[in-house]
Parts: C-alpha cells; structure tokens; sequence
C-alpha cells in the first residue's frame, strides 16, 4: 500500500513539473513574441543576407554567430527546409557575434557580400570552424586560408573589412540583439514567431504549421 502510495505521489509530481515546465515554455515565448511585436524595425535590417523570394509564406529569420557549433549543426537543417520548400519559404540571417574575435569573421562574411560571396564564405567558414575556434575564440589567422578558391579579391575585401560601414553594420547587429534580448545562438523567429522550446523538431513544427496556415 505504502508502495502505491509512493509510486501515485511520484507520478504526480512528475506531471506538475511538467505541467509548470509547458508553462514556463509558453509563458516565455509568448514574452518574447510581444518584444519582438514591439522593435519589428530591429528584426530584419536591408544589409541583412537574405535567400529565397520575397513575398514567400514563411519568414525564418535567424541569429547566428559564425562561431557556434550549433548553429554548424543547424545549417544543413535550415538549408534543406529552404530547398523543400523554394517558393514559400524566405531565410533572413543576423550576426550575433558572442563568441571572443567573433565580430572579426562576421566583417569577412559582409565584406564577402560586397563580392556576392557571402553565402560561399559563410558554408566554407562552417565547414572549417573546428580549424578556427578553440575553446570557443574565433583564431582570426585561422580563417583565410579557408577563403582560397573562392573567387575573392582578397585585398579589397580587407579593405571593405575596416570600412566605417561594415563598422556600424555590426555595431547595429548588436544593437538589435540586445534590444530583442537575444542571448544564445542559433535564435530562430518564424513569421516573428519565437520557437516555443529549442530544437529541430520543434523549429520544423513551426514552419510546418505556418506553411499549412490559411491566413497568410
């Protein structure tokens, strides 16, 4: 009897805790969707790279940070989705350079986009990002040999690097960052929808339900 007992309590306190957790989860998000309903001019800026057509159903918007393993793991994800769905699904990246020197390989990948490279630059950079971050700072002399076959004028994307417009174009990425009060990345927003939890499957649920929306 007292086993019972023992056993019904557990299994009560386990649903409470989850109960309070879907909550919490929901409570958060929803949080953050009116943050993000309130500064939609610091969502997405007209510098911001962007892939698929314009007037697409579904809007992913992403903070990324070049150096984050998770957002390497990801990338294959996204870019799958993009080519699942090529007409209905439009990706917008933000940097959100946290990692230490971050900021150098982001000024890279914008000064790239001046060449119409951006988006080589950004999968070679993935791909080798074990050869240039160790314990989680980017090693920027790490970087340029990545950049080799390329198709980049390297010289002038070193001078596009320091230009006082590739400055600001970071110094803005912060700003929006913090102001919507991001703080890990990858940071997914779809249709200015926050994911309810993290994940794969909870970011392809999301897109899944909006492609299946009447309403838009």
């Amino acid at each position: 009897m007292k086993k019972t007992l023992f056993i019904t309590a557990g299994i009560l306190l386990l649903l409470v805790f989850v109960a309070g957790a879907l909550y919490f989860n929901a409570e958060k998000a929803d949080q953050a969707g009116q943050l993000i309903e309130q500064n939609q001019t610091g969502l997405v800026r007209d510098y911001s790279p962007q892939l698929g057509p314009t007037a697409a159903k579904v809007r992913i918007v992403e903070f990324l940070d070049p150096a984050c393993g998770t957002c390497k793991r990801f990338y294959p994800f996204v870019k799958d989705i993009l080519t699942t769905h090529p007409e209905q699904t439009h990706l917008t990246l933000r940097y959100a350079p946290f990692h230490e020197n971050s900021d150098q390989v982001v000024a890279i990948l914008y000064a790239a986009d001046k060449q119409g490279k951006h988006w080589e630059v950004l999968e070679a950079l993935l791909a080798s990002q074990d050869d240039w971050v160790a314990n989680h700072v980017v090693q920027p002399e790490r970087v340029w040999p990545h950049l080799a076959g390329l198709g980049l004028d390297l010289e002038q994307l070193k001078a596009d690097m320091a230009s006082p417009a590739i400055t600001q174009q970071i110094s803005q990425d912060m700003a929006d960052v913090q102001t919507l009060k991001i703080s890990k990345t990858p940071e997914f927003l779809v249709n200015g929808k926050p994911l309810p939890s993290f994940g794969f499957d909870q970011l392809k649920g999301l897109i899944d339900s909006e492609l299946a929306s009447e309403y838009r």
